[in-house]
């Protein structure tokens, strides 16, 4: 959990990092107004109208124009009928587009909901199977994340909800690549991370050739397109492993702010910003120039990690403790050494005793990238909980994502030197892990994955 993490919703001009929150590169469709001058008093989107008629999902899409929403190619499918002026809500109306140079979800702001999910091919399933797969889930993406029904069998569970910000993001593990005959297209840059002496690593809950990211601001909205994506796959893959996630909803708090971890740590400070002259070279694999195949140009890679939070032993120190032991103030997220959340810390600065404010291995200090040759990498998580032990033990923590150009030179060194003496390790345990290669956007009438699965020459 380096200290370079994701914000929920940054403020205009504030250090945020380029975490989901930040500016976006992304085209997100602009809000409607959250309450209807049209909807009957005290009655929620989805309920009758005056008239008697359910206001369906594709009644309340269809509306927005009319509310000066811009959602691109919005509709629905057969079925939903369209005759009423209801707008959406601001958070169901928020869309992102499935279309572009990057795939969405790497860059997009944090959002509420989250599902991790991988797939192995089924045996007998190959490059052909695997080419059908990414249409058919790429199709479904795009679909969902407009605000329409699924193409086939559509669940309903989203039928009265609009985009919510909905992002479906696909990768490409190590073992996907032998399994499909494309050993030579796999980049060195997936090669398996290293053993980490702090990991725990559950086996069955790690790796999978086929990865699905999905986010969104509504819990029914991400769930819907995670069942969507489940259905797709059929016969040609199985689920490997799938983890669920969170993070606060937006507008739950009096202004934008960093978001806030389980630790009550204020967690997205240093992240990498879009506005940043070197962000793309950082995070994304250039276009020419690069070691990577051709089809990762414009990609990026993901590095996956289930990091459990000791809640019982962390709750047991005092704040000064928690301080020291992060290296910032655990109400504001300002440098022990001083000033603002976006302080550059004072590594230097000593007490009154001569002893270092932001103690040696405290977490900031060991994550900053200049204490790891620049390395830095653009995080991205989403909180979990699965319930509590019976021990009583909450098994809770971070579900840590992080998108860099190399994870070599992004997340490997800055892991190697928090496992060699970082004062959070004490409190906190890595359970699953997982390395994929997450290729470019994919252009309008094609699928992710395209250029690699087809060696076709894609022009976005």
């Amino acid at each position: 959990m380096a200290d370079q993490s994701t914000p929920e919703a940054p403020a205009p001009g504030a250090d945020t990092a380029g975490a989901p929150g930040s500016t976006s590169s992304e085209r997100t469709a602009p809000s409607a107004s959250t309450t209807s001058a049209s909807s009957p008093k005290g009655a929620p989107l989805g309920e009758a109208s005056p008239s008697g008629g359910a206001f369906s999902r594709r009644r309340l899409l269809g509306t927005a124009g009319a509310t000066g929403l811009a959602l691109g190619a919005v509709g629905g499918a057969a079925g939903y009928s369209a005759d009423t002026t209801t707008p959406l809500s601001s958070v169901g109306a928020d869309q992102v587009m499935f279309h572009g140079k990057h795939q969405p979800g790497i860059t997009t702001a944090l959002q509420a909901r989250g599902h991790l999910v991988t797939f192995d091919l089924a045996a007998g399933a190959g490059r052909k199977e695997a080419a059908a797969l990414l249409r058919r889930w790429s199709e479904t993406a795009r679909r969902l994340m407009a605000g329409e029904a699924s193409a086939q069998d559509d669940t309903d569970v989203a039928r009265d909800a609009g985009p919510s910000s909905l992002t479906v993001t696909f990768g490409f593990g190590y073992s996907f690549f032998a399994r499909t005959g494309l050993e030579k297209q796999r980049p060195d840059a997936l090669d398996p991370l290293p053993d980490f002496s702090s990991d725990h690593l559950d086996k069955a809950r790690s790796n999978g050739d086929l990865w699905v990211q999905i986010g969104a601001n509504d819990a029914l909205v991400a769930f819907h397109a995670l069942r969507a994506i489940q259905k797709d796959a059929g016969s040609a893959a199985r689920v490997r492993w799938q983890m669920n996630g969170f993070n606060r909803s937006p507008g739950a708090t009096a202004q934008p702010m960093t978001a806030r971890n389980l630790m009550g740590q204020i967690d997205g400070t240093r992240n990498p910003k879009p506005t940043d002259t070197d962000f793309d070279q950082r995070i994304f694999v250039p276009a020419s120039g690069s070691d990577d195949p051709a089809w990762m140009a414009n990609g990026s890679y993901a590095v996956v990690r289930r990091i459990r939070m000791l809640l019982d032993d962390w709750e047991t120190l005092s704040p000064e403790d928690q301080e020291d032991v992060i290296g910032r103030k655990k109400s504001t997220g300002a440098p022990l050494s001083g000033g603002s959340e976006t302080t550059e810390p004072d590594l230097e600065k000593t007490d009154s005793g001569g002893r270092l404010i932001i103690p040696i291995n405290a977490h900031a200090r060991i994550t900053r990238p200049d204490q790891n040759g620049g390395a830095a990498m653009l995080r991205r998580p989403f909180s979990f909980h699965d319930g509590i032990d019976t021990d009583g033990v909450p098994d809770a923590g971070l579900l840590f994502v992080c998108w860099q150009a190399d994870p070599l030179r992004g997340f490997v060194p800055v892991q190697r030197k928090l496992d060699r003496g970082d004062a959070l390790s004490k409190y906190i345990r890595h359970e699953a892990s997982g390395l994929f290669a997450v290729p470019g956007g994919a252009a309008e009438g094609k699928y992710v994955g395209q250029r690699l699965l087809e060696g076709l020459s894609l022009i976005h």
